[in-house]
């Protein structure tokens, strides 16, 4: 069974949430990264990873294929039910970076949060039917060892 066919039968979003931040703990734990998880789920990042002494924000989206093949989409915003309906909220001075879960080839995508759309960001893993390639953010820029190796090198 794919990773794909695995989120679909998890259904509710908050159990997609839940399983992505345990493959992005992970992953970063074979890395050899230090993660570290609040103890309450009130804080705007789901964990901290740390690196050579720094620490980062991080908070964990899970990306599902975007309105256009060959790109994934995360959203960029918290949204949280309140009695008077919908409050949205952005990360910026809150977080360092997202960790995206692209589920569709199974990579994990490190968006520094000022490289991030205000609402949503687009990852293109395979060039647009039109051959666009201005203003792209293409995944081999931000796939995990690519700014895991950046973060090191200082």
């Amino acid at each position: 069974m794919s990773r794909s066919e695995q989120y679909d039968r998890l259904g509710e979003p908050q159990k997609r949430g839940q399983a992505t931040e345990a493959i992005v703990t992970a992953e970063l734990i074979a890395r050899g990264v230090s993660v570290l998880t609040p103890a309450y789920d009130n804080e705007p990042y789901d964990l901290v990873m740390e690196i050579d002494g720094s620490f980062h924000r991080i908070q964990v989206k899970t990306a599902f294929d975007g309105k256009r093949d060959g790109a994934v989409e995360f959203r960029t915003r918290s949204v949280r039910t309140k009695s008077e309906g919908y409050e949205r909220e952005g990360y910026d001075g809150e977080i360092d970076y997202f960790a995206a879960l692209n589920v569709t080839n199974e990579e994990i995508y490190l968006v520094p949060i000022e490289d991030a759309g205000s609402t949503a960001t687009t990852i293109r893993y395979e060039p647009a039917a039109n051959n666009n390639r201005a203003n792209v953010n293409w995944h081999t820029e931000y796939r995990l060892d690519t700014v895991l190796d950046r973060l090191r090198s200082g």
